[in-house]
């Protein structure tokens, strides 16, 4: 099974693709899609999905697991723009027929650390220990990835299978 790890940033989108095997878990592929700081909205949004896409079509996940917008009350314009930024990711695994299913990213820390509220540097350490690597991949968003797709591992099994049996039907987009 492979799931593909989304940590959505304007600026940076983190990624990490992990394959099940039968001695555990282990890194695919791990990286950022840049949106283009200082770009036009709409170009960072394509870059992302553009980005998003050829990842969904060279490693063919069975699930998207995706961080669940989080934003603080005096921020409301950042929920907003990071909003479109998870938009374009899941029309993404939509159009691929890939089921998405979010994650809070505090369900996430609890999961791999026993802590909702660690620290990025407990979870580096985490994602260093259960994917035996020698050191935390950097930048941080695609540890905060890689951390995503663990915890689906962990708890998403049973979901991917319900969401794959309730797969969207194909529906034109545009003028319809």
């Amino acid at each position: 099974m492979k799931i593909l790890g989304v940590d959505p940033g304007l600026n940076v989108t983190g990624y990490g693709v992990v394959d099940a095997v039968p001695d555990g878990v282990r890194v695919a592929e791990a990286g950022v899609i840049r949106g283009g700081r200082g770009h036009a909205i709409d170009r960072r949004l394509a870059e992302i999905y553009n980005g998003v896409t050829e990842v969904l079509t060279a490693f063919r996940p069975e699930a998207l697991a995706l961080e669940e917008l989080y934003s603080h009350y005096d921020r409301p314009r950042t929920a907003i723009l990071m909003g479109h930024a998870r938009g374009v990711i899941c029309l993404a695994a939509a159009l691929q027929q890939v089921p998405v299913i979010h994650y809070a990213s505090t369900q996430v820390k609890r999961i791999l650390t026993g802590n909702g509220r660690a620290p990025k540097s407990q979870m580096q350490q985490a994602i260093c220990r259960e994917l035996k690597l020698l050191a935390p991949p950097e930048p941080p968003d695609v540890a905060d990835a890689l951390a995503i797709a663990l915890c689906h591992y962990y708890l998403g099994r049973q979901r991917t299978l319900d969401c794959k049996q309730h797969k969207p039907r194909n529906v034109p987009l545009g003028d319809g």
